[in-house]
């Protein structure tokens, strides 16, 4: 009577374990994807900057020559 019992305790808790795997992975993945969706972000923005402040820097320089001259 016991060795029945223990196999479907053994079974239940295979079961079980599977299932927090399965959310555990799923949870890391999408932890994961959005990290990397911060990460692009982040360089976009400074991409962005660096193109902005060099069409800023080159606009404010063609400015001073020609009033200059």
């Amino acid at each position: 009577m016991k060795k029945d019992e223990q196999e479907i305790t053994l079974l239940n808790s295979d079961i079980a374990s599977n299932k927090d795997l399965k959310k555990d992975n799923y949870k890391t993945t999408n932890v994961n994807i959005l990290l990397n969706r911060v990460r692009l972000n982040k360089k976009r923005t400074t991409k962005k900057r660096i193109i902005f402040s060099f069409l800023l820097i080159a606009a404010i320089s063609s400015l001073t020559v020609y009033l200059i001259i």
